[in-house]
């Protein structure tokens, strides 16, 4: 059961988090794209925003595998450092040379960012689904 509320942990963060960020950055004129992408993506089809929450999903699996018991501080601080880094790691040196999209200095800090956020977003998500029900206080 607890992966399966990491799981959907991660799957909110991104439609949360991490898409509303993106819409912020879209209405600032710092991202060009719209959030919340419904274009289909292979192969089943799927909304791009559905598919990229999926991964989100997993990325909160992992997350939580190595984060489930750490002490407060560091549950929260490793949230956002390791959402920050291991999504956008892998979104620039794999997913973005597959799809054909230029890697820039602008979208490494950006991707930082977002998946900071996307962070503390699973973080927030995995205390009110219970999953954190020893360390509810935040230090």
């Amino acid at each position: 059961m607890i992966w399966l509320k990491a799981f959907v942990s991660g799957f909110l963060a991104t439609l949360i988090f991490h898409q509303g960020l993106f819409a912020v950055f879209y209405f600032a004129d710092v991202v060009g794209s719209p959030p919340f992408n419904l274009t289909p993506v292979p192969p089943f089809g799927v909304p791009s925003v559905i598919s990229l929450a999926f991964f989100g999903g997993l990325w909160g699996v992992l997350i939580w595998a190595l984060i489930g018991r750490m002490k407060s501080l560091g549950f929260w601080s490793l949230s956002i450092i390791l959402g920050a880094i291991g999504p956008t790691t892998v979104a620039m040196l794999v997913v973005f040379p597959m799809k054909g999209i230029e890697v820039t200095a602008q979208s490494w800090v950006g991707g930082v960012i977002l998946n900071g956020f996307w962070g503390l977003g699973l973080a927030i998500f995995l205390v009110l689904m219970g999953a954190r029900k020893k360390h509810m206080n935040l230090f």
